[in-house]
């Protein structure tokens, strides 16, 4: 591997990095109509929360990536992961060659709604810039991030953020925290693109259309920002919302059940996160959030459960 003469020596690169990087959950999904490019314009308020993947980055002699932890037995080990590809991306930008070992530290549930894998590409870009020396100023991280995935940019910055276009074009918000959090880990995972489309077959059956011309153009809603900076969780819960929430339930059935169950808890809201299938409950306070956890994992209708807050940071290098 060569770097450019203008960046940091061999001798002094660090000999490995770990990134930490957070999970999230939308606060608000608004789906525009399918465009013409097959994606949906978005009106997306994303909430980083507190379940992390950890991303470590050492040089090798090729490319290679390895995982541990919860379901790591499902998360792909080749080029089509997107921390390999977030390497590749950014050594091709800087003309050298991205012989890394990636290894992977999951918690975030895989497949489920909550930017896992979007997670790790974030991560892997940050750790591959720190471990080579480059130094890329945010705005060139954030560019090859929206490459890599409509939500891979918030991974990297964390926070609460709303994401326009395709949930990339971010404008970071003000929000008055913690905000509490419960979620139901599903069995099994559900398909992004899946998702869509079944939201967009719903709307053709509902005889609302499915394409812009047919759909209003996403916008945030004002309770919902108005809750969030606020810090209010009794006015945020009643503003939550997911367009792909109908979707998802006609998918997997069975998530009607877990919701169910953490409204009977005490949940003051309770939805899909993102694409599913994991379910998201707000709580009052942590103390309710514990006791939901427990009732939503007593109830059967989950994997697991875990209780967090929201906001968190965005990928944070913890070693180098």
């Amino acid at each position: 591997m060569s770097l450019p003469a203008s960046n940091l020596t061999a001798a002094s690169l660090p000999a490995s990095v770990t990134v930490r990087i957070p999970a999230k959950v939308n606060a608000q999904l608004a789906v525009g109509g399918l465009r013409p490019d097959g994606f949906h314009d978005l009106a997306n308020v994303f909430l980083a929360v507190g379940l992390y993947d950890e991303v470590t980055v050492t040089p090798a002699d090729s490319l290679r990536i390895t995982a541990s932890g919860p379901d790591a037995a499902e998360i792909p080990l080749d080029g089509t992961n997107l921390a390999a590809r977030a390497a590749a991306a950014l050594a091709a930008r800087h003309g050298i060659e991205p012989d890394v070992h990636i290894h992977i530290a999951k918690d975030i549930p895989v497949a489920g709604g909550m930017a896992g894998g979007s997670a790790d590409g974030a991560g892997a870009l940050l750790a591959c810039d720190a471990l080579w020396g480059l130094h890329s100023p945010q705005h060139e991280l954030l560019d090859i991030c929206a490459e890599l995935g409509s939500d891979v940019p918030f991974n990297l910055i964390g926070g609460a953020a709303l994401g326009r276009g395709r949930g990339e074009i971010l404008t970071p918000l003000d929000v008055r925290g913690p905000f509490h959090w419960v979620f139901a880990v599903a069995d099994g995972g559900l398909s992004t693109p899946a998702v869509y489309r079944e939201c967009d077959r719903l709307r053709e059956a509902s005889g609302s259309g499915a394409t812009t011309a047919d759909i209003p153009d996403p916008e945030p809603a004002p309770a919902l920002l108005e809750a969030l900076a606020s810090g209010d969780p009794a006015a945020l819960a009643a503003a939550l919302s997911n367009d792909l929430q109908s979707a998802a339930l006609s998918l997997r059935p069975s998530l009607a059940d877990t919701l169910r169950a953490g409204v009977e808890a005490g949940a003051l809201a309770a939805l899909v996160s993102g694409s599913g299938p994991t379910c998201a409950f707000l709580a009052g306070t942590a103390e309710e959030a514990a006791k939901i956890a427990e009732a939503v994992l007593a109830s059967g209708t989950c994997r697991t459960t875990r209780a967090t807050t929201a906001p968190a940071p965005g990928a944070t290098i913890l070693r180098a």
